[in-house]
Parts: C-alpha cells; structure tokens; sequence
C-alpha cells in the first residue's frame, strides 16, 4: 500500500506542478483574474494532498486499512475537487458546459475531510490504545 501512497503522491505533485506552470504561462493570456485565481486553487489544493499522501506513505504506525481509507479518499477527493476547479475554471476555453458538473465539487472537498479525518481518528485511536496498555501494565 505505501509504494501505491507514495507513487500517487508523486503522480499528484508532478502534474500539479505542470498545472501550476500552464496556468502562469499559457492560461495566464486566455483567463480572467478570478478564473486563473480559482485554477490556482485547484493547483494548491492538489499540491497540498500530494504532500499529505507523502506524509501517509511515510507514517509507520498507521494501520494498513486507515492508510486504504486515507488513500481513497484523497485520491477521489483530489480528482473531483482538483479536477472540477481546473475545469470549471477553463469553462469558456471549450464548447462544453463544465458548469454541469460544479456538484461534483463540494463531494470531493468532503472526501478531503474525510481524509483528514481519518487520519485524525487514528491518532486517537492509537493514543488511547497505548494508554490504556500503559493502564494494563500498570495493575
């Protein structure tokens, strides 16, 4: 599962980084200021779960099925909020109405939250495991 993590992580960083230069350079010409801002978003929110997945590759005392659930999440997470940012934001570049799918994007920011949260839970579920280890040992 961590090779999985860790290649997806680096998979989301690259192509956020190239996202991140195509908006700058070549969109920069063709979108308004309110439109290369939110492809922008798309790109930090991209960037920001690349590093996240990196960090869940790398935690050694995670259990496996958190790490499955914390993957998933992002990775859909990733693509529908990511995803529908960077089309929604180049709508007037195409023939289609990617305003359609605009739905999609609070589910992924949902999933992204799960995500965290999931890792979240597990840090508590570990902590009170090993206290109440600690108390075990105690008696």
């Amino acid at each position: 599962m961590e090779k999985k993590i860790i290649s997806t992580a680096a998979i989301f960083g690259m192509i956020a980084i190239i996202l991140g230069a195509f908006g700058a350079h070549a969109l920069k010409k063709v979108l308004s200021l309110d439109q290369l801002n939110t492809f922008e978003t798309g790109v930090r929110y991209q960037t920001y779960h690349a590093l996240f997945l990196l960090l869940i590759g790398i935690i050694p005392n995670l259990t496996q099925k958190a790490k499955k659930y914390i993957y998933y999440f992002t990775l859909f997470g990733v693509i529908l909020f990511s995803g529908s940012i960077y089309l929604l934001a180049t709508n007037n570049l195409t023939a289609f109405d990617f305003k359609i799918i605009g739905f999609v994007t609070p589910i992924g920011g949902l999933l992204l939250i799960l995500s965290w949260g999931t890792l979240l839970l597990q840090f508590f579920n570990k902590k009170s495991q090993k206290q109440n280890n600690q108390n075990i040992s105690e008696i």
